[in-house]
């Protein structure tokens, strides 16, 4: 009877955000906005940076694949929590559920590794500024990116199956608005311990690691920086990382948040709202941060828009 149960889930309710009727069309309409936003901001940035000659250096491949990867991680969840929000029947498939969850970790995991090496790449910028070629080349920067794409898949993977390695029996209603581990880990009929522990090693290593790396960047980037004997020259030198910090302080922190403690499986609903902001709002201020903060993406914005 128990294998039986077992084998009879082969969909998931999404239970998405408990508010009355009247705010879900708000609800609806609040998220799509947002999602337009992300698609046309990062759309712009991987254009720009594509199309524009003198946006052809290291950190703006790095850039481009982070606009890319912060397009992609939202597409992966807005959609169908756009679809959700005008549907009664808040159904995904177990075959969709496991493919949302196998794209959205590959595509967070792979930003954590990327926002690493853009610490390293103004590393190599600021502090061997004459070395910077060999160590930012081209073919360098490219496996650069695919390591990092490489370590996504490889933590999606273990991940995905550690988590579909569970039972769920007849419970299928998941308390978020989206397949994601704390929800999936909640719902299960069976001993998840093993699950939780492998959720929190995994990403306790992955955020230590890449954390540790942007440390360690920015600590003899702040070395080099203070030895710059004019004022003026440290700002210039230092503002080139300030794009870099507001983004890996907002990615970080809501992961971190969200994953990194042991707690955040117990509290559905703080999770649902960290959740809107590492699969939403910070994909959509991305693109916003740099072309706001660095001249360079503005100037070429401005030549673009004005035909030049």
């Amino acid at each position: 009877m128990l294998n039986r149960n077992y084998s009879e889930v082969t969909e998931f309710i999404l239970l998405g955000f408990r508010t009355p009727p009247e705010l879900q069309m708000l609800l609806f309409l609040a998220f799509l906005l947002i999602y337009i936003v992300i698609v046309v901001g990062n759309t712009s940035m991987i254009f720009v940076i594509w199309v524009d000659s003198r946006l052809h250096a290291p950190m703006y491949f790095f850039l481009r694949n982070l606009s890319y990867l912060g397009l992609c991680c939202s597409t992966v969840i807005a959609p169908k929590t756009l679809a959700n929000f005008l549907s009664n029947e808040k159904k995904i498939s177990y075959n969709g559920c496991a493919a949302q969850f196998f794209f959205f970790a590959l595509f967070v995991t792979t930003e954590g590794f990327l926002l690493a090496v853009m610490a390293f790449d103004r590393f190599s910028a600021i502090c061997a500024p004459l070395l910077y070629p060999v160590h930012m080349s081209q073919k360098v920067c490219v496996w650069l990116v695919t390591g990092c794409y490489i370590c996504g898949v490889i933590n999606s993977v273990v991940q995905t199956g550690f988590t579909l390695s569970l039972h769920f029996c007849e419970e299928n209603r998941l308390d978020h608005f989206f397949c994601d581990v704390p929800a999936l880990i909640e719902i299960s009929c069976v001993d998840s311990f093993l699950n939780e522990i492998v959720l929190f090693v995994f990403s306790a290593f992955i955020i230590i690691v890449t954390t540790m790396a942007i440390l360690i960047s920015y600590a003899y980037i702040l070395s080099t920086v203070l030895k710059i004997p004019s004022s003026q020259g440290r700002s210039k030198t230092f503002s080139t990382c300030g794009s870099h910090i507001a983004v890996v302080g907002l990615f970080y922190g809501t992961v971190f948040f969200m994953y990194a403690q042991p707690e955040a499986i117990a509290s559905p609903q703080q999770n649902k709202i960290v959740a809107v902001f590492y699969t939403l709002i910070i994909p959509m201020l991305n693109p916003l941060i740099y072309s706001l903060r660095n001249r360079d993406v503005k100037d070429a914005v401005k030549r673009k828009l004005c035909g030049q």
